[in-house]
């Protein structure tokens, strides 16, 4: 067969790869804007659902004690830190299968989708046991002893049943992201809000004569009940696109080495990246632990209200990845460029307002959730500083979408040392030991790791995109 005929079937058989996404879920052609509302206000919505869904079980933590809150606040945590690794999972699909349909390679993006369910569901089964054995240290280590630490056992023990709930669903959701499809999470967590909202008080109280009172564990029953079905909805909307057309049990269960060392190499930095995040939040509860239960509840009120304000940012940088990995693997250059600044320009003028709410409104917001002053007081106070600081947050969450979209989560694993294990550890401990400024001085340490670790991320991305001729040197 002649070159010119090997080129034409190559051709053909990438318009026909092509082709298996629609119109609106091929981010290598269209409107970049139009991409990006399509993509981040679903995401941002679905997202809002979501940690409104933690602002429910905030307040009604509330409603029990201020142990209570301060009991869920180390116990998320925890647990967040376990399931870890679905995060890195969720990333290493969109990227990997993004990069793929830019590619024209569709065979290749159905294998890896398989081999990523398989993967979830055989960690999370070790991922529950490892958290029977290590939660209850982990919580200790952040906690005295009282009330709110045996909480906080109690709430993780009942938790950790629904690991593989959590691992599918951000597997699932990867799958999805990197057809740009991100309404059916926005669905999703919409209807796991308003579950929650009517199980939360059911389990709590009960209904006497009718249905038993759970107390604070009641949280974590509703949250076992309505991730499940966020589970099972965004699985059966994963075989609805088609991705696993004539797929057989066989072709699921065959071990395809190089895929799965496709996956493990995009996904364990990411998943190390996420841990480190998590982490960087044990640091900040092991210097707050000396400041008593009210500073650790007024942090986690304060975190639940940051990050709904943040929500547009999540949306508008995690629609990034899929537009640059399919881009990236199109090799459209261009077209990164042009996405990638785009996000930074409408990102930072968002973030300056939402700072601007948070400096002026945020005490008020904090009233809603706890009727205790002094817990009002240390949130507003982490709230003032943080919103100084929300462009950078824009700026470092982009370019870590970009390094994920380049298949380069190693630089993002590095970022992510600096800033949320050295910085925080480093600064927070010279603000309070050295110049003493009490509780601000961790909020003082947090901002200060965040603004040099985003200096480094732009020099960073600048060196990596110049390499990979995604930038003109």
């Amino acid at each position: 067969m002649s070159a010119s005929s090997e080129q034409e079937k190559s051709t053909a058989n990438h318009d026909h790869n092509k082709s298996a996404l629609t119109p609106d879920h091929d981010l290598t052609q269209g409107s970049i804007p139009r991409h990006f509302r399509n993509m981040a206000v679903p995401m941002a919505i679905g997202m809002f659902f979501n940690t409104a869904y933690s602002v429910v079980d905030t307040f009604y933590a509330g409603l029990i004690s201020t142990d209570a809150q301060a009991s869920l606040s180390i116990a998320s945590q925890v647990f967040f830190l376990l399931i870890a690794v679905g995060f890195g999972l969720s990333s290493a699909m969109a990227a990997l299968i993004g990069n793929a349909y830019g590619e024209g390679d569709t065979e290749r993006a159905r294998q890896i989708a398989q081999k990523g369910l398989l993967f979830g569901a055989l960690v999370s089964f070790l991922l529950t046991l490892v958290g029977l054995y290590l939660a209850p240290e982990l919580i200790k280590l952040i906690s005295t002893e009282g009330p709110y630490r045996t909480g906080a056992n109690h709430y993780l023990n009942w938790l950790l049943l629904g690991v593989i709930f959590f691992l599918l669903a951000f597997i699932g959701n990867g799958i999805l992201q990197a057809r740009g499809d991100t309404r059916s999470m926005q669905r999703a967590h919409i209807v796991a809000f308003f579950a929650n909202l009517a199980l939360n008080p059911l389990f709590i109280f009960g209904i006497p004569g009718l249905f038993p009172a759970f107390g604070f564990n009641g949280l974590a029953l509703s949250t076992l009940l309505s991730q499940s079905g966020v589970m099972f909805y965004i699985l059966f909307r994963v075989f609805k696109t088609g991705t696993f057309a004539n797929a057989s049990l066989a072709s699921f269960l065959r071990m395809e080495w190089q895929i799965y060392r496709d996956i493990l190499a995009q996904a364990i930095p990411s998943t190390f990246t996420m841990m480190l995040m998590i982490l960087s939040g044990f640091v900040i509860q092991f210097f707050l632990k000396d400041f008593g239960s009210q500073a650790v509840a007024g942090y986690g009120v304060a975190m639940r209200i940051e990050q709904l304000v943040l929500l547009p940012v999540f949306g508008l940088t995690g629609s990034l990845m899929p537009l640059a990995a399919q881009n990236y693997g199109a090799k459209n250059y261009q077209r990164v460029r042009e996405a990638a600044f785009f996000c930074f320009r409408f990102g930072c003028t968002m973030m300056l307002l939402s700072g601007a709410f948070l400096w002026f409104l945020g005490g008020v917001v904090l009233t809603f959730f706890t009727s205790n002053p002094e817990v009002v007081r240390i949130g507003a106070s982490y709230l003032k500083v943080t919103g100084l600081i929300h462009w950078a947050y824009l700026i470092m969450f982009a370019i870590n979408s970009l390094l994920q979209a380049f298949k380069k989560p190693a630089w993002s694993l590095l970022i992510g040392i600096y800033r949320q294990g050295i910085g925080i550890a480093l600064f927070s401990y010279i603000y309070l030991a050295i110049f003493d400024f009490g509780v601000i001085g961790i909020w003082l340490g947090i901002a200060t790791s965040v603004l040099t670790g985003m200096l480094l991320s732009v020099v960073i991305i600048r060196r990596l995109a110049r390499q990979l001729g995604v930038l003109a040197a």
